[in-house]
């Protein structure tokens, strides 16, 4: 059984690396929104406008998933230490 100490540890990395990939996401799609959506449009047979959308629900599920499953229990941890 992993102690309380390593348990935070890991969730503290899974944060900071699901924080990281989440920026990267949000950094890239700004600039390359066009191009990124011709490419999902024709392979998934969307319309571009609808790409928008689901960009931004994307980003905002995986942000709510972070904090729900990394960020909460890794400060939920801490204060327990």
């Amino acid at each position: 059984m992993a102690s309380i100490e390593s348990l935070a540890a890991f969730l503290g990395w899974c944060t900071a690396f699901n924080l990281a990939v989440l920026i990267l996401a949000s950094v890239l799609l700004v600039p390359m929104r066009s191009w990124i959506s011709t490419i999902h449009a024709k392979m998934f047979d969307l319309e571009e406008a609808d790409l928008s959308r689901a960009y931004v629900q994307y980003l905002a599920q995986y942000k709510i998933l972070i904090f729900v499953f990394n960020l909460m229990p890794y400060l939920a941890l801490r204060l327990m230490s």
